[in-house]
């Protein structure tokens, strides 16, 4: 046999390999008992906005009715957890001559991020937040919805995250994590698709030919409160509230996803149809990728996109908000 097939036979195993790590997530979301199964197979992409929580130990208590652990306060990592700082998910970016804030980074500044984070090419991807609160689980999803906008298929969410990784009775690290080594990933074709302008908005929110999804607490939809860089009080015209707190299920401690039957009852609840087009959006995009990951990711929605910048963007060209005050 000569060198030549002996390299295109290593070629095809390579690529095998690299099918069969492609085919390793069964799906969006893992749960703690898969990933703890699976851990050495897929590279496991902490994010989080407090850094601090890294190296702090832990508190849990057990129930004396149930002997279940309630995670009082989340603290260390799971073993061979790559870090990335929430911080780092979004960028400030001209757009239309002005620095704007909260926006999908660039192809090269999310390679660059991920790299340094020591993400590698060719390995399944689950991200894991903090999870003990709604905004919490959002910073991982959104971290998705960006992989995902860059073309990158091969990536799941821990359900729970890491109070849920605590919540089941597993072990974490508080040692300083390691230096990482750099890695290799690389953004695939952009899907603009899932990427949402305030062009879009005007339009679905006249003519409905999109459903908005205004995906803030209650409060903020009705225009009772606002956040600081939202210049107006209330919501998008023809926008319906999913809040977040709804779309999770509270327990010991972790926050964990609904079942795709239960998503579709509340989108009815809602008035939403899970199955028209859709633009999630929030104050910034953060709280909007729940909304955008449930619509696309669990239900199936094709045609479903997330408003970069969201309010925040929104306001600033001054367009219109309606509320109560």
């Amino acid at each position: 046999m000569n060198r030549w097939k002996l390299w295109l036979m290593a070629l095809g195993s390579f690529a095998g390999l690299q099918i069969a790590h492609a085919q390793q997530l069964p799906g969006p979301v893992v749960s703690s008992d898969w990933l703890s199964a699976n851990q050495a197979n897929v590279q496991i992409l902490d994010v989080r906005s407090d850094s601090k929580t890294v190296t702090r130990q832990p508190v849990t208590t057990t129930d004396k009715k149930t002997g279940k652990l309630q995670v009082e306060e989340v603290g260390g990592y799971i073993a061979g957890a790559l870090m990335i700082d929430y911080a780092l998910v979004r960028s400030e970016r001209m757009f239309d001559g002005q620095k704007t804030k909260y926006l999908i980074p660039d192809r090269q500044e999310l390679e660059s991020r991920l790299r340094a984070a020591g993400l590698r090419q060719g390995k399944p991807i689950v991200i894991v937040s903090t999870g003990a609160d709604p905004s919490e689980v959002m910073e991982g999803l959104r971290l998705y919805w960006t992989l995902k906008a860059y073309g990158e298929e091969h990536v799941a969410v821990l359900d729970g995250g890491n109070a849920g990784w605590l919540a089941s009775g597993r072990s974490v690290q508080t040692a300083v994590p390691p230096k990482s080594v750099v890695g290799d990933w690389s953004a695939k074709a952009y899907r603009a698709a899932l990427v949402a302008g305030s062009a879009d908005v005007e339009r679905a929110s006249k003519s409905g030919s999109s459903v908005l999804i205004d995906g803030r607490e209650a409060a903020g939809y009705f225009g009772i409160t606002k956040r600081s860089y939202v210049s107006s009080f209330g919501h998008i015209a023809s926008a319906k509230s999913l809040p977040p707190e709804a779309l999770f299920r509270p327990s010991q401690g972790a926050q964990y996803f609904l079942t795709r039957a239960q998503y579709m009852t509340l989108f009815k609840l809602a008035g939403l149809d899970p199955a028209a087009p859709s633009i999630a959006y929030c104050n910034s995009g953060n709280l909007a990728s729940g909304a955008w990951f449930v619509m696309s990711e669990i239900l199936g929605n094709t045609k479903a996109s997330l408003y970069d910048g969201s309010l925040y963007l929104w306001s600033r060209e001054g367009r219109p908000l309606v509320g109560v005050l």
